[in-house]
C-alpha cells in the first residue's frame, strides 16, 4: 500500500500538479576552474572588478542554462568582499578556499564562473527523465542526485540521437497521464501542448548536456539543486566539501 501510494505521489509529481526544486547538472570546465584556483586573491579580485578575466571563461552554451559575465563576476566578488581579507592579499584562491568557514559557496559559485552552462529540471520531472534513460525506476532522493546515477544516465544518452530520446521521455508521460486519469485532449487542459514541448526540449538538452561531458575531457558534471547547501553539492571526490579537504580530482567522472 504505502508503495503504491509512493508511486502515486512521483507520477503526480511528473505529470505536473506540483514541480518544487529544480535539479542542477553543472557542467564545469576543470581547466579554467584550476586556473581560478592558481591565482593570488588579489589578482583574481582585480580581474573579476576590471572584467578583465572573461575571455578565461569557457564560452556559454546557448543550449543550456548559463550565468552571464557580469552576474557570475558580482556573485564571485560579493562572497570575497565578506571574508575580511586585505585587497592586497597574495595568498592563492586556493588556500584562502581552504582557510573559509564557508570555502565551499565560493567554490561553488568560483565554478559556476567556470562553468559553460547547467541542464536544470524540476526535480519532480527529472524522475521521468531519468526512469527512461535507464529503464528502470529511480527510488528517491539518494539515487536521482547520486554520482553512479549520474555517470549511468552519461553512458546511456551520450551521442544518442536527441530526438530518439525525447519520443521517449515524451510517450512515457502520455501513459502516465493516461494511469493517473488525465486526459490527453488539449481543449480539457490547455497546458498539455506547453508541457510536451517542455519535456521535449529538457529532453533534448539533457542529451547534448552528457554528450558534452562524455566527450570533452575538461568537462565534469557536478549534480546539485536550488537552495541545497554548497557543501553537499557534487558527489564522491567531486563533493565540494572533499574537494576543499584534499584538491581537485584528476578524473571527471560523478562516482569516482
Amino acid at each position: 500500500m504505502f508503495l503504491q501510494l509512493a508511486d502515486a505521489i512521483k507520477s503526480t509529481l511528473i505529470v505536473g500538479l506540483h514541480m518544487g526544486l529544480e535539479i542542477v547538472v553543472l557542467l564545469v570546465d576543470v581547466p579554467s576552474l584550476r586556473h581560478l584556483m592558481e591565482m593570488p586573491w588579489d589578482a583574481l579580485y582585480s580581474g573579476l572588478e576590471q572584467r578583465t578575466l572573461r575571455s578565461n571563461r569557457p564560452e556559454q552554451d546557448s543550449r543550456l542554462k548559463v550565468n552571464f559575465d557580469i552576474d557570475a563576476e558580482a556573485e564571485l566578488l560579493d562572497w570575497m568582499d565578506t571574508q575580511n581579507r586585505e585587497t592586497n592579499d597574495s595568498d592563492s584562491f586556493w588556500s584562502c578556499l581552504q582557510g573559509s568557514g564557508d570555502g565551499e559557496k565560493g567554490l561553488l559559485l568560483a565554478m559556476k564562473w567556470a562553468s559553460p552552462g547547467a541542464w536544470e529540471a524540476w526535480e519532480g520531472r527529472a524522475y521521468m527523465y531519468l526512469d527512461v534513460a535507464l529503464s528502470k525506476t529511480i527510488e528517491g532522493e539518494a539515487e536521482l542526485y547520486g554520482g553512479e546515477t549520474w555517470d549511468a544516465v552519461c553512458q546511456a544518452l551520450k551521442n544518442l540521437p536527441e530526438q530518439e530520446y525525447a519520443e521517449r521521455v515524451c510517450m512515457d508521460w502520455m501513459e502516465r497521464r493516461k494511469e493517473l486519469g488525465e486526459t490527453m485532449d488539449e481543449k480539457e487542459d490547455p497546458r498539455i501542448v506547453p508541457t510536451f514541448e517542455a519535456h521535449d526540449r529538457a529532453a533534448k538538452a539533457l542529451v547534448h548536456t552528457m554528450t558534452r561531458w562524455n566527450n570533452e575531457d575538461d568537462l565534469v558534471a557536478i549534480i546539485g539543486r536550488d537552495h541545497l547547501e554548497a557543501r553537499k553539492w557534487g558527489s564522491f571526490s567531486w563533493n565540494l566539501s572533499t574537494i576543499l579537504a584534499n584538491e581537485l580530482p584528476d578524473h571527471t567522472t560523478a562516482s569516482g
